[in-house]
């Protein structure tokens, strides 16, 4: 009997020490699947802050310079999206897990030349509703002592 003790301890510690190796725990919320496509931004809302408050987002255009923007996603992070204007920003996007705000969408521009693991900056937009279909992102905006949120609603392309 004790030399089944002396066998099965260590057995039973080798397979704790594999099973807790595992591979990280999948994001909860939020199927990475269900952004990759060609996506339309079909409206810019405000929640929570007055229309035209917001003069420019993604440090780059007027919220309603994307109205119509194309958002393409891969599954391997790279994408892009364009303006009705004709201009085009490279981006990596990624699903980020953050505990007080849930699943979060997040992109980085990208330019000639960067290696997105080099790129420090970027943008991080709450999950509001994904269902493969039509999506709903939105950013947070802090004026004064309240929070707003512009609000960004998608649809999927055929």
């Amino acid at each position: 009997m004790k030399r089944i003790f002396q066998i099965l301890i260590p057995v039973l510690a080798i397979a704790l020490l594999i099973s807790s190796c595992g591979a990280p725990a999948a994001l909860t919320g939020a199927s990475r699947a269900r952004f990759v496509g060609t996506w339309t931004l079909n409206t810019v809302t405000y929640q929570g802050l007055v229309a035209g408050s917001v003069s420019t987002v993604f440090d780059q255009a007027a919220p309603s310079a994307f109205v119509g923007s194309t958002w393409q996603l891969t599954n391997s992070g790279n994408g892009m999206y364009t303006l009705n204007n004709g201009t085009s920003q490279t981006i990596f996007w990624s699903l980020y897990k953050d505990e007080a705000a849930g699943t979060m969408f997040q992109f980085k521009k990208i330019y000639q030349g960067d290696a997105p693991k080099n790129v420090p900056d970027g943008y991080r937009l709450m999950i509001n509703d994904n269902d493969g279909q039509s999506m709903t992102l939105k950013s947070p905006v802090t004026m004064g002592n309240t929070t707003g949120y512009v609000v960004y609603s998608f649809t999927k392309n055929k």
